[in-house]
């Protein structure tokens, strides 16, 4: 807006704009027309009015939008709130689809647009291309509110969504790198190489700025303990910093850096929010996405030149062609391509379909377009960007809901009719229930409540027999087993998010656990089957790619982060095996509750039961395994859990006396929060009690026993602490020795690979050592030692082996005569 005027002329604009937006809020959902849409004409109905002369609308018709205003105010809320609540686990399976679209993508539609309006209007070639990459950059926001309200598939709106985040960002640094090739005159090879290069270093400049700083601030709100104003302002700043430190201090992509920061916080950093807190942080980014959403259209609206916009008719036709034409070839030509990468998941045609219409344009190219310099044919610019916006607003924005009902992609999965059905029939039992209730005081007419009565029965029969129609015509054996499961599922979910809300899950193990099971539940209610998860086992071979790393470095920094990270993982480990014991015994107790009210057959409740049932025992036997391993552990495990639940139990009890009024609310709101903070405190599990005394573990092998204390006390500190996580290979074979290892606590295995096929030549417990064949023969590593289950040991570096041998003889012979034992 104009940066002349005065403060008050400017609120009492912002206000008006707003309180114009709420009315059109109201009349767009009473004439069923897209939000964003009745913002754009209800804007030029006012522009034009106030240039009639009504004093009451006069400033519409004088309000001038400066660019600045939608690249740095409303834009980074828009996208930090489109980012943060996006799905990232979904977003990083369609990552090839979503860039593929987005960078080479847009820089084809650039090139097509910018061609075919180059050989139909005045504009130059670069002039050309620069309107091709204003274009190009979608802003779907009418079409993804439309998704929401018709229940379409996930999977749609993540690629419509995620194409329009990063497009964004790559429609802009394209435009600014035309601009100086406009600006000079000419187009070059040279500039267009370092057109290249630049646009990479701005691109993923801000991924990486946005990338660190929704780590920051991650971090920052996990100590954070239920402080609403203070998470809130740090999700603000994240959002708006972040663009302010790319943009202006770095010279990178601002935009990308705030997708970046989105995407970290709402994914890894969600788990972050205290769990009281998350409520209130959404509701805010809703409200503040609704306010620039607003503003920004009417803005749109309120810059439309009608005059000029007739002006441009001979070429706004071609313009609109070209854009079209480009859009169909990048959906048409490249989504078939990259449903043929390995691991990618193909786009059907009606989702292309959708796609292809659904890419509309909206504030960014207006922006972008607002802030280019003087330059000939200049003046075109506008009304062809304006017409092109209007066009994909005013017709594919009102046509594109007629074309996913043509689809059939506004009818949700069968579980969720399913469940639609049976949220109405629970609906009209519940009412029949509480018709009781209105006419026990007497002072309810009984002709009304018996005419409730008799339509409640009426719609309960007509549901029932719609929920049987559907099973008869869409569900088979399958059908039924996998919507146990889906329910199933979604009730263990529910279990951990409860056991995270109290403080009985550290955020790791939480995050692990859910990721697995959000999984299942989109595979099974979008594809109707499992996904194969290959995710975990990745992970796992990166932490023990990382265990060796640290270990082949040396160094003490090191190798104590190596042994913090092994630890960790066996704590959370376990932390995980008990969630899931637990959530599977509060599924099992609840299954003939979910087949009774599915009307699921005995047979398939039966299977999805005796799979729980199995997983159940799995878990059990972990757990006893893992008591008798490390006792201490799993007794302050125990103690914290009993702890946890004293303060929960303050907890409830400040609560009802809040809302009984037996408590001020400013003081029971401080008592909450005291116990918040105690919880956060116990979240994370003691990794000390893994620990084992060294002394205890010596006594237990045959060559230590007839030393003496004051022995003990010099031969432990040569003993180096080391833990193993399950499936990690402690020793590798082939691989050079320089240590001695003795099992405190665990099993190992000793493995050895012949013919291609890995052998089990022995299992050790503990007690036993392994290791010493390397040290005593001076070769290399004849066998794999794995960790069967977790493992604490303690390391022995050869330098310290040899002296121990050297200044006592009988440990040096009892070692040797084990070796030539398994020799033999």
């Amino acid at each position: 807006m104009n940066h002349a005027m005065p403060i008050p002329e400017l609120v009492a604009v912002v206000v008006g704009l707003l309180l114009v937006a709420a009315a059109t809020k109201g009349l767009a959902g009473k004439l069923r027309l897209p939000f964003t849409v009745a913002l754009v004409l209800v804007g030029i109905g006012l522009k034009e009015l106030g240039g009639t002369g009504l004093p009451v609308l006069h400033f519409f018709a004088e309000l001038q939008v400066a660019p600045e205003v939608i690249l740095f105010v409303f834009l980074p809320t828009l996208v930090f709130e489109s980012a943060f609540n996006m799905d990232a686990h979904l977003l990083r399976r369609n990552l090839a689809p979503v860039l593929m679209l987005a960078i080479p993508g847009l820089i084809v539609s650039t090139g097509l647009i910018g061609l075919l309006v180059w050989a139909a209007t005045p504009l130059s070639l670069p002039a050309a291309l620069l309107l091709g990459a204003i274009l190009s950059a979608t802003d779907p926001v009418a079409v993804i509110s439309l998704f929401k309200q018709m229940g379409a598939p996930k999977r749609l709106t993540i690629l419509v969504e995620g194409e329009s985040l990063f497009n964004d960002a790559t429609a802009l640094v394209v435009a600014k790198i035309l601009v100086a090739v406009v600006a000079a005159g000419y187009f070059s090879w040279e500039a267009a190489m370092s057109g290249v290069g630049e646009f990479f270093r701005v691109f993923v400049g801000g991924i990486v700025v946005g990338w660190l700083a929704g780590l920051a601030t991650g971090l920052v709100l996990g100590r954070v303990n239920t402080s609403p104003q203070i998470e809130i302002s740090l999700t603000t700043i994240l959002a708006y910093l972040s663009f302010f430190i790319a943009e202006h201090g770095l010279h990178v992509s601002g935009v990308m850096a705030v997708v970046a920061a989105g995407v970290v916080l709402g994914g890894w950093g969600r788990a972050k929010i205290s769990p009281p807190v998350e409520d209130y942080m959404n509701h805010f980014w809703e409200h503040m996405a609704f306010v620039a959403n607003a503003l920004i259209f009417l803005l749109v609206g309120l810059s439309v030149d009608l005059p000029a916009l007739w002006g441009s008719l001979p070429y706004l036709p071609w313009v609109v062609l070209a854009m079209l034409g480009s859009r169909a070839v990048l959906i048409y030509g490249l989504m078939p391509l990259v449903g043929r990468l390995p691991g990618s998941q193909p786009v059907g045609l009606p989702y292309q379909t959708v796609m292809f219409w659904g890419g509309l344009r909206g504030a960014i190219a207006l922006a972008i377009v607002l802030s280019l310099p003087d330059f000939p044919h200049a003046e075109l610019f506008m009304p062809l960007a304006t017409g092109a916006v209007l066009f994909t607003l005013l017709v594919q924005g009102l046509s594109i809901e007629a074309l996913m009902r043509r689809l059939g992609l506004d009818r949700p999965p069968l579980a969720d009719r399913l469940a639609l059905l049976e949220r109405d029939l629970a609906a009209q039992e519940l009412t029949l229930e509480r018709i009781p209730d209105l006419l026990r005081g007497g002072l309810f007419a009984h002709p009304i409540a018996a005419r409730l009565e008799r339509q409640c029965k009426k719609n309960a029969d007509r549901i029932r027999a719609a929920i049987s129609d559907l099973r008869r015509q869409e569900m088979g054996r399958h059908e039924e087993l996998m919507l146990l499961y889906l329910r199933a599922f979604s009730e263990e979910q529910s279990y951990y998010q409860r056991l995270y809300r109290n403080g009985h899950l550290s955020e790791g193990a939480y995050r692990e656990l859910l990721a697995v099971l959000v999984l299942q539940i989109d595979a099974i209610r979008y594809q109707g089957q499992f996904e194969h998860v290959r995710s975990r086992h990745f992970n796992r071979l990166l932490e023990f790619g990382l265990y060796r790393l640290f270990d082949r470095l040396g160094g003490t920094w090191l190798a104590n982060v190596g042994e913090r990270m092994r630890t960790r993982r066996i704590v959370r480990n376990y932390e995980e095996v008990l969630a899931h014991y637990q959530g599977n015994g509060w599924v099992l107790a609840s299954i003939d509750r979910m087949a009774a009210e599915e009307s699921i057959p005995a047979a398939v409740a039966a299977e999805v039961r005796d799979h729980y049932r199995h997983w159940h025992e799995l878990a059990r036997a972990q757990l006893d395994s893992a008591g008798a391993q490390f006792p201490e552990f799993v007794t302050a495990m125990q103690e914290r859990l009993s702890r946890r639940l004293a303060l929960l139990a303050v907890k409830e009890a400040t609560e009802a006396q809040v809302e009984h009024g037996l408590l001020p609310p400013g003081i029971g709101e401080a008592q909450v929060e005291e116990v918040f903070r105690s919880l956060s405190a116990l979240r994370t599990p003691e990794r000390t009690r893994l620990r084992v005394n060294p002394a205890e573990l010596l006594r237990k092998m045959p060559f230590f026993r007839q030393l003496s204390h004051a022995d003990f006390a010099e031969i432990t500190p040569l003993l180096k602490q080391r833990t193993a996580t399950e499936g990690e290979d402690i020793v590798t074979r082939g691989d050079s020795g320089d240590a001695l290892y003795l099992i405190a606590r665990g099993v190992v295995r000793v493995l050895r690979a012949e013919d291609g096929e890995e052998r089990a030549l022995g299992t050790l417990l503990a007690g036993d050592f392994f290791g010493e064949q390397a040290l005593l023969h001076d070769e290399p590593r004849n066998a794999t030692c794995r960790a069967v289950t977790p493992c604490f040991l303690y390391q022995l570096q050869r330098t310290d082996f040899e002296e121990l041998c050297h200044r006592w003889p009988t440990i040096d012979a009892a070692v040797r005569e084990a070796d030539r034992a398994r020799l033999a």
